[in-house]
């Protein structure tokens, strides 16, 4: 792993034998972009790669010089106004209301390892040697103002972060109003841009277009990052699948307003930026203070998107992620929510607790109900104290019979919130980000609290970490149900307004890091309606996430196969609920509720004590296999076989460290009448090992990987005597054990 820098062409090279970058300083001093994608050999002088060339109505940077213009030249944080068009990476408003910027190289430094960014969540390194970290100084002289451009490249990973830093050091106050985290500018335009868009309970749907010229975007100005879009989006070249071919997907690590666009010039050069939303950002730059954008990741992959996902999984699952929870097998938990809703008492739910331990779940979960006056969704959020006549002795006694019982104990917050009708707002009306003179428009009877004000964290912080300190806690979902309406704080000043949605941002990420720090023993888990806020920033704090509120097992298939492309399985919240659904009103077989969630972290949403006999045995026989596969469920490698967005079968597997285990999950969404052989070739194998399926037949590895695992069943024909019948949303989880060493 090397960063190189060569004085005589002022060129960088970022190499670590996977990858490679590559800049120069241009001739005006700004940081031209050169190349990236798969590693090559290193050399002093790349020039040939900057193209020039004398184009008619061009404007030039130099009188005399009709070659060089911005307006052609790939950059790596360009700005507009200065002979370049498109859009730009950084813009200042200035006092004389210019927006114009000359920022240039001015130095540069090399160091061993990462730092980590103050109040933001990062990647990290646990050695120095995983990583090296280029900072590039660009300053423009008549501001007064620098740019650090920080690139930080993984030793085994072909990874490359990236994020700004702007530094006022003028006598003047600036107001910045574009600071993305990442632009790539690349020298043609034949991509499909793919993104992972959606709604409420339909969450990352994979969806995918062909560049064009013009410009193709996702964004949020929701105030999260969103269930409509996410901030990761892939260009692959057409062509490329799962297994073949080249990739680039890039992640915005922060949960606010993103933007992640692709602009196509009329020359076909493809400009990518991605960081904060600049709609409506505005963020004033005191002289002395400093803006730090979020960090932003770009994989490259040569051998198809699933490469490119284990190199995000990887790198998330164990150097994003953190805490005493980041390696550890999840525990199989209970939520009484689809289960009682805010009908229950302290019996009710111990009853429901018993019942789930005899069948082998570990963690029961009290969701929405237990606090302040709440019995419905219009009273009691920001009231964090047990209702005394649902709860007689608080949650500390609920945690206390839990923990007797043999389970962990585990509770829901919404601390982001407030309703009307609670002590907290009688006491802090304007706490709420609400509009001066303009009503407020409520969102499932609640308002946000303006946690840009610290003393409104504090205020939630302290509710929270009472109840943890009294109660027997280990495992928090942490949720939030609203975006946010009327933005505007009544304790930022007019020429602060444009910074509160970061600001609020920063207040979420402030009340995750306190709790996270005084309380490493709990698993948090986010939530937001589901997957309204699924994005790397809220992983770096919870491990896990409610992936969507929709629990259907069919509707799950696209859910959990769209957010595999960019999040490991171990952080999918996926659970088995009740029937018929409550999302969608569809009946699917127990089986394939289960076969589908055991590619998440795993558990249940309804009463065990309310199934049959034999359903409770399936359960019994679930969360056996669960605890014993589910380290290699949620930590092995994760391969996508066959999508649910193209046909009636879906099909994925993990597979262990070692190779020597593996599950297949299959699954087929309608039943077919003397369907054809059917077979599905599998993948991350040793082809040198041979594998037991299902404890039957052995099959070497390349076998497995080049023909194929045979799936056929009694779909085929006439279903024969001993054959299990079909039937719609069907499925079957394959176990593959090597049964011997490597052939020598």
């Amino acid at each position: 792993m090397s960063v190189f820098f060569h004085e005589s062409t002022k060129t960088f090279h970022l190499t670590n034998g996977a990858i490679s970058y590559l800049m120069k300083v241009l001739p005006n001093g700004a940081l031209g972009q050169l190349y990236f994608g798969r590693a090559i050999r290193d050399r002093e002088d790349f020039d040939h790669l900057l193209e020039m060339k004398n184009r008619p109505m061009t404007a030039c940077v130099f009188e005399g010089d009709r070659l060089f213009s911005l307006e052609h030249c790939k950059q790596e944080y360009p700005a507009y106004g200065s002979t370049d068009y498109r859009h730009p990476a950084v813009q200042i408003l200035q006092p004389n209301g210019s927006r114009v910027t000359d920022f240039v190289y001015l130095s540069h430094t090399v160091s061993p390892g990462k730092p980590p960014l103050e109040g933001l969540p990062t990647t990290y390194c646990e050695a120095d040697d995983e990583a090296e970290t280029l900072t590039i100084r660009l300053w423009d002289t008549l501001l007064q103002a620098a740019v650090d451009l920080r690139y930080t490249l993984f030793s085994q990973h072909p990874a490359l972060a990236r994020s700004a830093r702007l530094v006022n050091q003028g006598d003047q106050s600036l107001h910045l109003t574009h600071a993305m985290s990442l632009c790539l500018d690349l020298p043609d335009s034949d991509y499909e841009f793919v993104h992972f868009s959606g709604a409420w309970a339909r969450e990352r749907w994979m969806k995918v277009r062909p560049l064009e010229q013009g410009i193709q975007s996702v964004e949020s100005a929701r105030g999260t990052s969103s269930h409509n879009h996410n901030p990761f989006i892939m260009l692959r070249r057409p062509g490329t699948d799962e297994d073949a071919g080249e990739v680039i997907g890039f992640s915005l690590i922060y949960s606010g307003n993103f933007l992640a666009q692709a602009e196509v010039d009329t020359w076909n050069t493809t400009r990518v930026t991605l960081g904060i939303n600049p709609f409506g950002f505005d963020w004033k730059l005191d002289p002395g203070e400093v803006f730090q954008t979020p960090e932003a990741v770009m994989v490259y992959s040569d051998q198809g998107m699933n490469a490119m996902s284990r190199t995000f999984h990887r790198l998330y699952r164990s150097r994003l992620a953190r805490g005493q929870w980041r390696d550890k097998p999840r525990p199989i938990l209970l939520n009484n929510w689809e289960a009682t809703y805010f009908d229950f008492t302290e019996d009710k739910l111990l009853a429901i607790a018993e019942g789930a331990r005899k069948d082998g779940v570990e963690l029961f979960v009290l969701d929405d109900g237990w606090f302040g006056a709440r019995s419905n969704d219009s009273a009691g959020l920001g009231d964090w104290h047990a209702n005394l006549q649902r709860l007689p002795d608080g949650i500390a006694g609920l945690a206390r019979r839990v923990t007797e019982l043999g389970l962990q104990f585990g509770l829901w917050f919404e601390p982001e919130m407030v309703n009307r009708d609670s002590d907290l707002f009688r006491a802090h009306p304007d706490w709420i980000i609400a509009a001066p003179g303009r009503r407020p428009s409520p969102g499932r009877n609640q308002f946000v609290l303006d946690f840009s004000r610290p003393e409104v964290v504090d205020c939630i912080y302290d509710q929270m970490a009472a109840l943890l300190n009294e109660a027997n806690i280990s495992y928090i979902k942490w949720d939030m149900n609203r975006s946010i309406t009327e933005p505007f704080s009544q304790a930022l000043p007019p020429d602060r307004q444009g910074e509160l949605f970061h600001r609020y941002i920063l207040g979420v990420y402030r009340l995750y890091e306190r709790l996270t720090t005084n309380f490493p023993h709990v698993l948090f888990e986010s939530c937001a309606s589901g997957g309204g806020r699924f994005d790397p920033g809220m992983l770096y704090y919870a491990p896990q996430g409610w992936v969507s509120d929709d629990s259907d097992a069919g509707e799950r298939l696209k859910i959990q196969y769209g957010t595999s492309y960019c999040y490991p399985i171990s952080s999918i919240g996926a659970h088995v609920s009740a029937i018929p659904n409550h999302q969608v009103n569809r009946s699917t077989p127990l089986a394939t509720r289960a076969n589908v969630a055991a590619f998440g972290t795993f558990g249940y949403e309804l009463d065990l004590n309310r199934l049959t006999a034999g359903e409770r045995q399936q359960v019994r026989e679930q969360i056996a296999f669960m605890k014993q596969y589910r380290a290699v469920l949620q930590f092995g490698d994760f391969y996508r076989l066959r999508s649910p967005f193209q046909g009636n079968f879906t099909a994925w597997m993990s597979v262990s460290p070692d190779r020597r285990t593996a599950l297949v999950g299959w699954y087929r969404t309608l039943s077919e009448a003397n369907g054809p052989f059917r077979r599905v070739r599998l993948r991350g194998l040793d082809p040198d090992l041979c594998y037991t399926v299902d404890g039957g037949q052995p099959h070497y590895g390349d076998e497995l990987m080049r023909i194929g695992l045979i799936t056929t069943d009694s779909g085929a024909g006439e279903c024969q005597p001993g054959e299990r019948p079909i039937c719609d949303f069907d499925s079957h989880i394959f176990v593959l054990e090597a049964y011997e060493e490597k052939n020598t």
